[in-house]
Order: structure tokens, then sequence, then C-alpha cells
């Protein structure tokens, strides 16, 4: 074996006669004499695997490393550490190294074999120590700007991590072996950080200085100032390596970030419109997104951060200031703006369905409660709800929640002014449906009566609708004016797909009369001819169900000896078919086609049924008095005064009357104007409707549908005290309201709860006036 040699190393023949023996091979530090030294070994080695031994069996060969420790030179320890004490400095220093890494790294690996791991160790982290303890003092320079002392300590950074990485490759070995070995103890990278964070960057002056420094180039950048972004990113990994990122400057950025952007929408919201400042506020959230120099951590605390300064402090204001504004101008991408900007905040979109709906609310009640904009009320009704529904698909992306509020706030300002809405809605489906609208196709009938039964649907007066577009619905039917059958059929199927089967049962009837009347009129017609009844009078009846058909006052009025054997012709017939039904004349509904001669040409007027009786008997004289006429006619005195004023004051004068004024007065006389003249061959003369006489009807509607309403009312109470038994009359009343949606008064319902009282279905108690019982 080798021995230690404190002089140098030598193997002689000895030696090589032994290792011969044994087959060994005592590799030590590669130097010149010890590589020249193995090649003579390996040689000898090859001549013995040549030659066969004696016994015929082939003698393995083994090579194994030294068992001790190798041989070194005298000094070797105290040589060797210099030259990488040399080398440390000149990385230290940014100069030139004189070895190569390769010799360096060897070197460090020798002196670890010798069991001077330990004191390397010591002697590595004492040069780093002494060298970073020199860096300090150029931090300590007060004359530094911000930027300038940001960039020493970056230039410093950069170069120690530099460094230390340059160090751990040189004593790599002493890194995976001593280190290594025990857990507690930091490795030579860990040294690195470990100094530089307690000699620099934990000096209290140093690290407030750096962090300032920081957040003022965060600033001016949030002020749009050009800084170095890598500059900040790399001080902030910096920060991150030594574990100080949060304690140090996260928490103070984040005060920071809410103090400038608390300021900021103060600002915006004093000096800027709403729009600009949406704008505003969104620009600057998107920078702050845009901070990628931030970690990932800090950028999700930061956005509630400036959301809630931008966003939440002042988005009540900004929406009181401006939403109306916005809503106003239909300025769809702001308000898609303000939509994102909303569900930013915590609540979603909460903060903006109050306004939204007060909104809807406000601009609503100003088109209904108005009396001056009935003529104009569903259009516009129907306008308003188109742009509503478009922001809402468009800017609020279809969320439900504006729906909701959206019909809620509808529901809420349509009935403010009860009935008059229903009373309107169904006058503008008649207008719709009449045969004068040449105003739109099928297709857009059908899909403006969508957008009429939407309307219809946020109407608690229901049946005022219904009474009204029975009415106008038996208008049409009568006179022939619908515009369409189909059109008519088709609104039809909605209302009953809308309300059920209850709600449109007789105006489906009435469609059923009109088609059964046209089938007796073609058998009338054929018993015309078979009992050879001729006469200047072509009579068509149609047959109405009263049950189905609006009530009608029946007036008694005198017809001509003609017309009334007629009528009464047809009457013989009718009855004849239909056994035990009562036939009833009803003489407001009548119109007729007479054929005038004037001295201009001949007309045909079209006239109702009072105007014509007025004007056949200018057939018998030339000029009779108000007495005459309503003697012979049997005319009311306001009908009768009516439709002399459309005969003698309308557009059409076929009648000259005496007096000036557009009034009848008891003294008038009328006679047939001969030089009347028109351009037209059919004249329509239309019967003059007073003020009064429309209000009258109006009235008469109204109390009908009330009337109509008490067997609603009677069914609700008579259902709530059968589930109750027992109800004190206020809270009945507080049922009643919310079971019952059209408008009703205290004094009505107190009304229907005593008449139900009075026929036994309910008492009160004997102790408790205002407690009702319920009697099975």
């Amino acid at each position: 074996m080798a021995e230690e040699d404190s002089s140098s190393f030598s193997a002689d023949s000895e030696d090589q006669e032994q290792f011969k023996d044994e087959g060994l091979i005592i590799f030590s530090s590669p130097t010149e004499h010890h590589v020249d030294y193995l090649r003579k070994v390996l040689m000898t080695l090859s001549s013995f695997a040549e030659s066969k031994p004696s016994s015929g069996t082939a003698k393995k060969l083994v090579i194994k490393n030294f068992k001790d420790k190798p041989l070194r030179l005298k000094n070797y320890s105290e040589e060797t550490w210099q030259k990488l004490k040399e080398a440390i400095c000149a990385i230290q220093n940014n100069t030139s190294i004189k070895y190569s890494l390769e010799e360096l790294y060897q070197n460090a690996e020798n002196l670890c074999s010798y069991n001077s791991s330990e004191n390397i160790y010591k002697k590595l982290r004492q040069l780093c120590e002494d060298h970073i303890k020199a860096q300090i003092l150029q931090f300590r320079e007060s004359s530094l700007d911000s930027e300038l002392f940001l960039n020493k300590m970056d230039k410093c950074w950069q170069d120690h991590g530099r460094q230390m990485i340059m160090i751990r490759n040189i004593f790599l070995f002493l890194d995976r072996t001593y280190v290594f070995q025990i857990s507690v103890m930091p490795s030579i990278w860990e040294i690195g950080l470990e100094l530089f964070k307690t000699y620099i960057i934990c000096d209290e002056k140093i690290q407030k200085r750096t962090v300032d420094g920081i957040l003022l180039l965060i600033e001016k950048e949030r002020n749009g100032e050009m800084v170095d972004r890598c500059l900040i990113q790399r001080l902030l990994s910096m920060l991150s390596d030594l574990q100080i990122y949060e304690e140090s400057f996260e928490s103070k950025f984040l005060e920071e970030t809410s103090r400038f952007y608390a300021a900021e929408g103060k600002k915006l919201v004093e000096n800027r419109e709403i729009p600009e400042c949406l704008y505003h506020i969104n620009k600057f959230l998107e920078e702050e997104i845009d901070r990628t120099y931030l970690h990932m951590n800090t950028r999700k605390l930061l956005i509630p951060v400036v959301e809630k300064q931008l966003l939440g402090e002042h988005l009540s204001t900004v929406l009181q200031k401006g939403l109306s504004h916005l809503l106003d101008e239909n300025r769809i991408q702001d308000l898609s703006l303000l939509y994102q900007l909303c569900k930013r905040v915590e609540c979603e979109v909460q903060i903006l369905l109050q306004p939204w709906s007060d909104y809807i609310k406000k601009f609503g009640s100003t088109i209904i409660i108005n009396p001056e904009k009935d003529n104009t009320m569903v259009q516009e009704l129907l306008d308003f709800k188109d742009k509503i529904d478009y922001i809402i698909n468009t800017s609020f992306l279809k969320n439900n929640k504006f729906i909701v509020a959206m019909k809620e706030a509808f529901e809420t300002f349509v009935n403010k002014r009860p009935n008059k809405p229903a009373e309107l809605l169904a006058k503008f489906v008649d207008s719709k449906l009449r045969a004068g609208n040449k105003e739109a196709t099928d297709e857009e009938l059908e899909a403006l009566f969508d957008k009429i039964i939407i309307l219809f649907r946020f109407i608690y007066g229901k049946d005022v609708f219904e009474a009204f577009y029975k009415k106008d619905l038996a208008k049409r039917l009568l006179l022939d004016k619908s515009a369409s059958i189909d059109a008519e059929k088709s609104m039809l199927f909605k209302l009953k797909r809308e309300c059920g089967i209850a709600f449109t049962n007789k105006l489906q009837g009435m469609f059923k009369d009109m088609e059964l009347s046209k089938d007796i009129m073609i058998q009338f017609k054929q018993y015309m001819q078979t009992q050879n009844v001729q006469g200047n009078i072509e009579l068509t009846v149609n047959i109405l169900t009263t049950s189905f058909w609006p009530t009608y006052i029946p007036k008694e009025i005198q017809l001509p000896l003609e017309m009334e054997k007629l009528q009464q012709t047809f009457k013989n017939f009718y009855l004849s078919k239909y056994n035990g039904r009562k036939l009833q004349w009803q003489s407001t509904l009548g119109h007729c086609v007479l054929k005038a001669e004037f001295k201009k040409g001949k007309k045909e007027l079209q006239v109702s049924l009072f105007q014509t009786l007025v004007l056949l008997m200018f057939n018998e004289g030339d000029q009779f008095t108000l007495e005459e006429i309503k003697a012979t006619t049997g005319l009311e005195d306001k009908e009768l005064r009516s439709t002399l004023q459309s005969l003698a004051c309308g557009r059409a004068k076929v009648l000259i009357k005496y007096s000036k004024g557009r009034d009848v007065e008891d003294c008038d006389k009328f006679s047939y104007n001969e030089e009347f003249e028109h351009k037209l061959f059919k004249i329509k003369i239309n019967q003059v409707q007073k003020k009064e006489m429309v209000q009258e009807k109006q009235t008469i509607s109204t109390e009908r549908v009330f009337q109509d309403r008490k067997y609603y009312i009677d069914a609700a109470i008579v259902r709530i005290m059968k589930k109750r038994k027992t109800l004190n009359h206020n809270a009945l009343l507080s049922e009643l309201y919310n079971q019952l949606k059209f408008t009703l008064q205290p004094s009505d319902l107190k009304k229907q709860i005593e008449s139900l009282i009075e026929r036994g279905y309910m008492e009160r108690d004997k102790e408790n006036p205002n407690q009702y019982k319920y009697i099975a």
C-alpha cells in the first residue's frame, strides 16, 4: 500500500510488485507525475492480461479507489485556499480570474477530501460577509436621488447574484457533501441571500428608500410618465427572493394605491361627466391589471382595492349623477361599460338595479299620468318598452335581474292610473285592426300584437280591457270594418293563450254569431224568393247572442211602413226556424246605404238608422221643424239633435239649417240641400259624438265592469273565509288586495262584505263586530 509522505509522492519497484500481486491501482490528485506513473501501471497490467497462468484459469483484475486518504503536497491546503480566495476576490471585484474554473473546482474538491470542509465553509462565509459589508457605504450617500439609488441597488443585487452563482459553482462539491449532510446549515446560495438581506436590505433606511423609490416609480407611471418597468420588476423579485416582499412592500403598496385612487375617484366624480368618468375608471382598472411586474397574489389584492375606491365609494354618486342621462340618450356603449364596472363590485349589479327600476317608473309615469298624452300613450309605451328591451339585451347582456326589475317597474307605473291604460290599449288595438289601417303588413301586425300582449300582462284591469275590446270588436264585426279576419283571430288566440279560454269565450262567441248570421241571411233570401216578397229595400240582419255581445240599451223608434213590414217578415221567418227564441231589435246598431239625387248628380250615403229616418222624411216634404222631425221619427231629443247636427253642420251638409251656429235649437228648421256636391260618389256621414256623450258611454262601460267585478270580489271573499273560517276586517281586506289585481276602494269591498252577510254566507262575531265568521 502507498503511504502518506510529507515531501513528495513516490512509487518504487516494491510498490509496483505489491500492486501487481494485489491487483490494485491507487489514484490521487491528477498531477503530471501521477499521470505518467499511472500510464506505466496500466502498461504493466496489460502485459499481465496477455500472459496465461500455469493453472489454465484467467486471474480476475479488480481496480479500486484508495481506501485511505490520497497523498498531498506539503502546504497544499494553504496554497490551494489562497488560490480559491484570490479567485473569490476577483469574482467579487469583477476582475479576471487567473485560474480555470475546472481547476478551481478540483482544488475545492481536494480540500473537502482532507476533512477541511468545515474550515473552508467558515472562511467562505467570512469572505462573502466582508464583501457585503463593504457594499453598504454606497447606499448611505444622501446626495443620491431616488432613481439613481434604485439603479445602484439593482446593480448591487444583480452583481451579488451573479457572483454567488459563480462562487457556488466553484464550491459545488462542498455544497453537495458537507452542507447537504447537515440539514440546518444554509447552502452557499442561501448564505448569499442571508448576508445581503441582513447587511443591506434590512437596514431600516436602505429598505425605506428602496420601497419608497419603487412606490414613487409606480405613482409616476400612474400619472402617465414613462418608467423603467424592468427595473421595478427586478427590485420586486429581489424583495421576494429575500422573503421580505409582503412585509416591506405589499402592504405599503396597497395602502398607497388606496390613497391614490381615493383622491382620483373624488376628482373624477366632481369634475367629469358620467361617460368620461366611466371611461377613466375603466382605463385605471386596465392599467392596474397590466401591472405584470407585481406578484400574482398582489395583483389579486390590488384590483379589489382599486374597485373599492373608484367604484364602491363613488358608484352611487355616479349613478345619481348621470344614469338618467345615459338612458335618455340611449348611450348603449356607455351603459355596457357601466354594467361591466358594476359587476366588479362585491354586490355585483345590485347597486344598479334600484336606479334602473326608479328610472323606468319615473319615465313611464310621465307617459301614464299626463292626460294630454292619452292619444299617444300606448305607442309611447311600446317605444319605451322596445328601448328598455334593447338596453337589457345589448348593454346588460340579458341579465335576468334587470328583466325582473323592468317587469316590476312597468307593472307599478302602468297601474298608477286605474283602468285608463287598459281602455287606451283596447282602443289602440282597435285602430290597428280597423279596415282603414294600411300602415303594416301581416308580419308587422303579428309582431305588434306580441308587444301589445306584453303590455297587457302589466295591467291589473284586464276586465276593463276586455269590456272595451269587446265593444270595439262588436263595431268592427257589425260594420264590417276589420282589416283582416285572420288578424282578428290571431289577436284573439294571443289573448286566449295569455288569459285562458274563459277570458275569450264571449269574444269567440261573437265570431260564431257572425258566421251563423251569414248562413241565416242566405236562407232568408231563399225564403224571400219562394214567398215572392218584393220591395226596394235589401235587408241584412245580424243575430247576436245577448250573453256574448256588449249590452246595448234598446231605443224605440218609428220606422217607415215598408221597413217595418220587411222587419216583421224576417221575424216570422226566424221564429219559424227557432222556436222559443225572442228577437229584440237594436236600432242604435242599424246602418243603411241610401241612394240620393242632387242637382250635381247622384250619390250613395252611408248613414246610421237614425240619420236614415231623418233623411227619408224629405222624400215627403221640403222643410221640417225640429218638433215635426221628432214626432215622425220618434227619436229621443239628444239623439235627434246630434243626428241633425251631423247632417246639417258636418262636412257633408246634405241638410240646410237656417239658424247660425252648430247647436240645434228648438225653433230650428231644416230643408233638403239640393245644391249639395262632393268629389266622392260614396259618402259616409258620421254621427256627431259630443264630449258629454263620450264620457257618458265610458262611465257606463266602467260601471258595467264594476258590476262584473262584484262577482270576482264575492268569490274571493267566500274563498278566503272558507279557508280561514274566522278573520278580522283588516286581515280580510289585506288578503283581498293580494288576490285581486284590479284597483279597489275599501268602500267597495265593505259593500260586498255586507252583501254576503245579508245573503247568509258569513256573519259578524257577536262580541267583536270587526271579526267575521264563515257559515258553512
